[in-house]
């Protein structure tokens, strides 16, 4: 799929342009300064402060606990694969930032891998004085041994781009493609040739800090001399850029990202340097390249060749046919029910392979191009005693029909299996450890009734017999049409199923979890329905004699972070606890806080008075009212991040801390990125206090 943005900083504020004079001024405008000194003094003194209050023994212990799952030697490895190879980086207490390291196909298979480490990254980091941490692998055409490697100096997004030559296990040094620091998006069209996407060398950047340009780069030229295949506005999003070599083609595709969920597509043949062509598809549809095929699923009901095709259906046909075309050339191959929904998809070398939701639960199909896309549900292998998940890890079409796939559920820890599309033979080639003892424990789903009617599925886990009034920790997003399914608590369970705590999974609208009017129904003006959902589960774990309200904690980031920072300032009488991590905040400004542009589709633009209007009613900087009660809060974020940034996380706990009598607690380390962490011992310093918080305010409070 070409839909690769991602959901929020710079460092750099701007004033906004909408009037703003019935609004009481920012007192904490110079929190966004990221860099600043004394915001990053501010940041540090407050999680000094966090670190200190909740330092125990208990919370030691469990660190060092968690700390052992995640360094453990025997953990499951999932690797992808290249040919006859299997990559992973491998992290643990000697190697923090990681091996990147590769073993044959063959022994992995058999169980009996012997790793070639590449590239020593915390190494890498000694020599050159710069702690990098491995981003991305993107290997080159077929018989070569190159490979482009992205590493980021703090965990961010922004990554400079280096060029290694498996051969010589070395980075190149004669001519090599190379850039500096930048969120740069890139694909191998030959190997001495690029499709890259940057604002580096006068490329240039939308306000959302994405590229502006795409332009075709030869070996032993500059980036900037090459020509440019596609420029987009500035307004835009940004361009990000694939190169599909499917049966030997190259061929180039450009998303032009409009907003997070429209955008248009060019192709055209690089080899060939034709010029590129527009896909006519709608623009709110994912569209993706697979040789001389082209593969569209509709976002909303479509009307092609004079017939309607479903919202959240798969079409494949030439890709010709929406190039040249009417697209009578395409055929459905998937049609959605109410119930079961397109997840995602992936090609074998004969086979289109699909995942799909059924009330949330995973079912895989493999779809016959040759016998009029007949469909064979694909055996996993697996048990049916719990809710379960599952998704292709890797697979490499060029070469075979084979998939990797990993199977889990919540008490079911991930499993590997291998199987082939074909010819199917599930065989289990590993197994992670289990992490706690789930004897005793149940995973269960219910459903609650929102404040519109609409029935709101969740997932429950904790002991088969529990006492009445039971702490809680809930998990959400609803964000982006991506969905929360069965997932193994690697952490959550020895930090809080183990000791008697319900774990609950909320699948509210704006996640994916339905397909995409799952996630249409929640969106700008009806974002409030997302934030009702996830009340309306926390309402019925008590109707159901689970719990009471103030032993029921959440914990959410990102847009999750936006959701429970909404539990926080409009049902604060549901909850006990709330966990706010890397999150959108201040929905005034959020837009111009790093990538916040991006995402004016699904929240609406705060500098548009009438967006305002329904964006100040679920922004919860906005919100907090300094005569209301509030639960305790713990809030973090990364100094690093440059996709939300911590701006709106300090701002938050600044105005809370000084305008009610709530226990505020913040925490905000330099390193991790937007995801919080990089290293296995910082992510489990960080979710041993984020338990130990827990533990003090809803499992030590009185019943």
């Amino acid at each position: 799929m070409t839909r690769t943005t991602t959901d929020s900083t710079s460092g750099t504020t701007s004033a906004p342009t909408t009037d703003a004079a019935d609004e009481p001024a920012d007192p904490y405008l110079w929190l966004e300064e990221v860099r600043g000194d004394d915001a990053l003094a501010w940041a540090a003194e407050r999680s000094a402060e966090t670190e200190a209050r909740f330092a125990s023994a208990a919370r030691s212990a469990l660190q060092e606990r968690l700390r052992g799952i995640l360094d453990d030697p025997d953990r499951l490895v999932v690797p992808s694969r290249h040919g006859e190879w299997m990559y992973d980086v491998w992290r643990d207490a000697q190697n923090p930032r990681g091996l990147w390291r590769r073993c044959g196909r063959d022994a992995f298979r058999a169980g009996t891998p012997e790793w070639q480490v590449l590239l020593d990254i915390d190494a890498l980091g000694r020599a050159e004085g710069t702690t990098w941490s491995f981003s991305r692998a993107i290997h080159g055409p077929a018989g070569t041994d190159r490979v482009l490697l992205q590493l980021s100096p703090d965990g961010g997004d922004a990554t400079v781009l280096r060029e290694f030559d498996l051969a010589t296990v070395a980075f190149v040094t004669e001519t090599p493609f190379a850039l500096d620091v930048e969120k740069t998006s890139v694909a191998w069209i030959s190997a001495d040739e690029l499709l890259v996407a940057t604002a580096l060398a006068g490329g240039g950047s939308t306000d959302s800090g994405y590229p502006l340009t795409a332009r075709v780069w030869q070996r032993g030229t500059p980036v900037y001399s090459g020509f440019t295949a596609i420029e987009a506005a500035t307004t835009d999003v940004g361009v990000f850029v694939s190169v599909d070599r499917t049966d030997g083609m190259a061929t180039a595709t450009v998303d032009v990202a409009h907003d997070f969920f429209h955008s248009e597509e060019y192709v055209w043949d690089a080899a060939l340097g034709a010029a590129p062509k527009l896909v006519a598809a709608p623009q709110d549809a994912l569209v993706a390249v697979h040789g001389a095929s082209v593969v569209i699923r509709t976002t909303t009901a479509w009307t092609v060749a004079g017939h309607e095709v479903a919202a959240g259906s798969l079409l494949v046909g030439p890709l010709e046919t929406v190039t040249d075309g009417d697209g009578s050339g395409l055929e459905v191959v998937f049609t959605p029910t109410s119930t079961t929904v397109l997840d995602s998809w992936r090609w074998t070398k004969r086979r289109l392979v699909l995942t799909l939701l059924d009330d949330v639960q995973s079912r895989m199909l493999a779809l016959d191009p040759s016998d009029g896309w007949r469909a064979t549900d694909l055996d996993l292998g697996a048990s049916p005693d719990d809710l379960l998940s599952a998704g292709v890890a890797t697979a490499d079409a060029d070469e075979d029909d084979e998939l990797w796939i990993v199977v889990r559920g919540f008490l079911t820890p991930p499993t590997l299996i291998v199987t082939d599309a074909v010819d199917q033979g599930p065989t289990t080639v590993a197994r992670s450890r289990e992490t706690f003892d789930a004897t005793a424990l149940a995973a269960t789903q219910h459903w609650a009734v929102s404040a519109d009617g609409t029935r709101i599925p969740y997932f429950e886990v904790g002991p088969r017999e529990h006492a009445a009034h039971a702490p809680v920790l809930m998990n959400g997003y609803g964000g982006f049409e991506h969905a929360l399914t069965p997932e193994y608590p690697t952490l959550v369970g020895p930090a809080w199923l183990e000791s008697g705590g319900v774990y609950v999974v909320a699948n509210i609208r704006g996640g994916g979890e339905f397909g995409p009017a799952w996630h249409l129904a929640a969106l700008r003006e009806n974002r409030h329905k997302a934030y009702e959902d996830f009340a309306a589960v926390a309402a019925d774990l008590v109707d159901r004699g689970v719990t009471t309200a103030d032993r029921i904690g959440c914990h959410g980031r990102s847009n999750g972070g936006l959701l429970v920072g909404n539990m926080l300032t409009q049902f604060p009488e549901r909850f006990g606890a709330i966990v706010c991590g890397v999150p959108l905040l201040d929905m005034r400004r959020y837009t111009r806080l790093s990538a916040g542009a991006s995402w004016i589709a699904e929240y609406g633009d705060p500098d548009d008075p009438a967006d305002w209007e329904f964006v100040r009613t679920f922004s919860p900087y906005h919100l907090i009212d300094p005569g209301r009660a509030y639960p305790p809060s713990l809030i973090y974020a990364a100094t690093s991040d440059d996709r939300v940034g911590p701006a709106q996380a300090r701002k938050m706990a600044a105005r809370l801390l000084a305008d009610t009598d709530a226990q505020v607690h913040y925490l905000e380390p330099v390193e991790g990125g937007h995801a919080g962490t990089i290293e296995n011992a910082a992510t489990a310093a960080l979710h041993a206090t984020i338990y130990a918080f827990l533990d003090e305010v809803l499992v030590r409070r009185p019943a």
